[in-house]
């Protein structure tokens, strides 16, 4: 602050004066015009803002985005598949399909195997998380223990 009280005074009175605030006006004309002109001060702010974020950012967020590949398909044309025509290729005679018998008992020891995988599959399907990335694509975590991951192993290895 200042030594003097009067110094005081003075800068008090410079710092209205230079804010447009003068004792002979009134106060309430001289609020509603710095509301205005500060609204007018931002109206320019965000019009710049918005220049800015359409010339520079939006390209700049477009190239990161290709970088990362990130949901920007380029419109490729693709080829119509056309089915080929094989006139060339003999004729093969068809063979009766024989019928394979498997006893009762290996068919019930597979379908039990099969259950085991289908159960650890669901498990491991149900430890698998999807983590969101703010650049490049989203991907998938598995959260299991070292140990399980073990016990899954040595299962599909056993089976």
């Amino acid at each position: 602050m200042s030594k003097s009280y009067s110094e005081t005074l003075e800068i008090i009175i410079n710092f209205f004066e230079w804010h447009g605030f003068l004792p002979a006006d009134r106060f309430e004309q001289s609020i509603v015009q710095e509301i205005v002109k500060n609204r007018k001060r931002t109206n320019a702010s965000i019009a710049i803002m918005k220049s800015i974020e359409k010339e520079q950012t939006k390209p700049t967020t477009a190239m990161l985005l290709s970088l990362f590949e990130e949901n920007l398909v380029q419109t490729k044309e693709e080829p119509e598949m056309v089915e080929r025509k094989f006139t060339d290729m003999p004729i093969k005679e068809n063979k009766p399909i024989e019928e394979t018998t498997v006893p009762k008992i290996r068919y019930e020891r597979l379908t039990e195997k099969m259950n085991v995988v289908k159960q650890d599959f669901s498990n491991v399907l149900d430890n698998v998380k999807i983590v969101k990335s703010s650049f490049g694509k989203n991907y998938l975590k598995l959260e299991l223990s070292e140990a399980e991951l073990v016990k899954l192993k040595r299962t599909l290895q056993n089976i």
